[in-house]
């Protein structure tokens, strides 16, 4: 996953990327062209957009880059690439450096090692078999 700082995030600037609402339905979001996805967290206790993520992964199966904006914190990020999110940028009071350690944490996750997410379905054990 890849994190960026607040203040390094580039807002949708063309029609490749899209800005899903917060309760907008991502089953019915038309993806025709579209690379990046950009799905907001209003407050770190709305989890909506994990929902969001998880279904346009599954579902939907897209393919392209899927980023988490607003209040991101450090804590949230292993949830975060285990329902399909790619970029997550971080809250202005976050530190990046802090942030890389957490995720670098939970190296098992990330990866579908022990238990399946959106991206890697089955867990590692079982696509050795």
């Amino acid at each position: 996953m890849k994190l960026f700082p607040f203040s390094d995030h580039v807002a949708a600037e063309n029609t490749s990327v899209l800005v899903l609402a917060n309760d907008a339905d991502p089953l019915q979001a038309p993806l025709e062209g579209v690379t990046r996805i950009d799905l907001h967290f209003p407050k770190f206790t709305d989890g909506r957009a994990f929902s969001q993520a998880f279904l346009l992964r599954r579902r939907r199966g897209f393919e392209g880059e899927i980023r988490a904006t607003g209040d991101v914190l450090a804590d949230q990020l292993a949830q975060m690439e285990r329902s399909g999110f790619d970029v997550a940028v971080l809250r202005a009071d976050q530190d990046l450096a802090t942030a890389q350690r957490v995720l670098a944490s939970y190296p098992g996750y990330g990866v579908g090692r022990y238990q399946g997410d959106a991206v890697h379905v089955a867990p590692h054990f079982a696509e050795a078999a």
